[in-house]
């Protein structure tokens, strides 16, 4: 079984930073691509960053652009998120999920995730 577990969310003001860790068990997980998504109250879950399963190449979406970083370290089954530059909209429930396919796609979410984070940047 499959189990993704999230931590080093909190409360950060603007500006500031956060790294996200996301820990993986239950599957060879150096053989898959791996992505951090955000959801906001009242908006849909939204895609952030996503890293193929070699660490290279590595994709971010359009509000997260050089701002968030996503790396990852196969020897110790995590997949990571440097957020720097903190904005109030980044604000939301940062997920991690886990793609089944060793490189990114965007034709299908991935099928596992984790239970959520919680980022709260304050003004």
């Amino acid at each position: 079984q499959v189990q993704l577990v999230e931590s080093g969310g909190g409360l950060v003001q603007a500006g500031g930073s956060l790294r996200l860790s996301c820990a993986s068990s239950g599957r060879t997980f150096s053989r898959y691509a791996m992505g951090w998504f955000r959801q906001a109250p009242g908006k849909e879950r939204e895609f952030v960053a996503a890293i193929s399963w070699d660490g290279n190449p590595t994709y971010s979406g359009d509000s997260v652009k050089g701002r968030f970083t996503i790396s990852r370290d196969n020897a110790k089954n995590a997949v990571y998120l440097q957020m720097n530059s903190l904005k109030p909209e980044d604000t939301a429930v940062y997920y991690c999920g886990g793609y089944s396919t060793p490189y990114y796609t965007n034709y299908s979410p991935p099928p596992y995730w984790g239970q959520g984070t919680q980022v709260t940047v304050s003004s």
